[in-house]
């Protein structure tokens, strides 16, 4: 076997895992959206799916890692978004600018999304596996804004406000695009989000 056929052979393993990982998503999300989150074991999950739950279990500890999935970016990803934005960029733009990005590439997979927040929503149980896995994000989004203001965290608050107005931003525009079915798009509920907070949140 050549080189090329080794790394096509790579490739082609690497897709079947990504579209493996996806279909039990889906399947988890579509199923307990059917039958609530008690109604549906991983058993259920990995028949969907035609694969046993040993290859289940080799893509999530849990039936409700499968419902979280993964977050479309990591923490690593977003600061990464951060720092390549302009350093003369104010700092709540470029909160926006990192925000609205991470609200397309969740707009791409639009169904998946409205989906999965139909779930949580359904099943309040999930929110504190959600809060818990949104402390490192904002940690390390934190700093970022630390660096980019020139504060250390810690001391003056801002960059723990500025991070947590941010986030409370693209979770409030989630929501809104989540209970109008998808409509508008969620990159454009993000921009009127900052756009009220840059703008001092003045009254309606």
């Amino acid at each position: 076997m050549t080189i090329v056929d080794s790394a096509d052979e790579l490739g082609r393993r690497d897709r079947k895992k990504l579209e493996t990982r996806a279909a039990l998503e889906h399947a988890a999300l579509t199923l307990v959206a059917e039958r609530g989150l008690a109604g549906v074991t991983v058993e259920d999950i990995a028949e969907a799916v035609d694969v046993s739950s040993r290859t289940f279990f080799n893509y999530f500890p849990s039936k409700e890692d499968a419902l979280i999935g993964q977050s479309p970016a990591s923490a690593a990803e977003l600061r990464d978004r951060m720092d390549a934005v302009p350093a003369d960029v104010p700092v709540l733009e470029a909160l926006r600018l990192m925000s609205r990005a991470e609200a397309e590439r969740v707009q791409e997979r639009r169904e998946q999304w409205l989906l999965r927040l139909k779930v949580f929503e359904q099943n309040p149980s999930l929110l504190p596996r959600l809060v818990a896995g949104g402390t490192e994000t904002e940690r390390v989004i934190t700093e970022a804004v630390a660096q980019r203001a020139g504060v250390r965290p810690g001391t003056s608050g801002y960059p723990e406000l500025a991070t947590a107005a941010a986030m409370a931003a693209f979770r409030v525009a989630m929501v809104r695009w989540s209970a109008a079915g998808g409509h508008p798009e969620l990159p454009d509920l993000v921009d009127e989000a900052f756009s009220q907070l840059a703008s001092g949140l003045p009254n309606p």
